[in-house]
């Protein structure tokens, strides 16, 4: 077991995700309330060639991540009706937290792993990054999905520059563009 570059465990859980109502509100709360920051914001999100529940998905979202000491926050809302993972939590308890994000190097074990243990594969997609994201329902047993994501291609870059820009933030330009 080793180490993502900003100090999470290259197998276990790097990130904690949230459903919010505005994308825009949530920052400033979270900046500060809790003095997290700053965030990126990505105003548009489909992921490539994404699945939601075996049919191809129509979902899209806006996200925005910031880091909590070594662990990576992201808030998402979704930008339209169409069903998702999302929407799933919505629609059965309201907003609020949604996933844990889990480091893996071999996604497709890790799926397999998870659907031996009775966890299906509610959505899959591929990122700009370079690697896949997969959600596995494992709300029967825990409060939120578990989304799988691939380390490698360039996810050390994208994550390790927000890691990077909230050290010693100095609690100016609180949002900023993803990109």
């Amino acid at each position: 077991m080793g180490q993502v570059g900003f100090g999470q465990p290259d197998d276990g859980v790097i990130q904690m995700a949230y459903v919010v109502a505005d994308l825009r509100a949530y920052p400033t709360a979270w900046t500060t309330t809790l003095r997290v920051g700053p965030w990126f914001i990505l105003e548009h999100f489909t992921g490539e060639n994404p699945v939601y529940r075996g049919q191809p998905s129509g979902a899209e979202v806006a996200l925005a991540m910031s880091f909590a000491g070594h662990m990576n926050i992201e808030l998402i809302q979704t930008k339209n009706d169409a069903p998702s993972v999302y929407r799933e939590v919505i629609e059965r308890r309201g907003y609020g937290f949604h996933h844990w994000g889990l480091a893996t190097w071999s996604f497709d074990a890790a799926v397999a792993r998870y659907e031996r243990g009775g966890y299906a594969l509610a959505f899959r997609a591929a990122v700009p990054s370079g690697g896949r994201v997969g959600y596995m329902d494992t709300t029967g047993v825990l409060p939120g999905f578990t989304e799988l994501i691939e380390l490698g291609g360039a996810f050390e870059e994208v994550f390790g520059r927000f890691y990077r820009a909230s050290i010693n933030w100095d609690g100016k330009d609180p949002v900023r563009s993803f990109i």
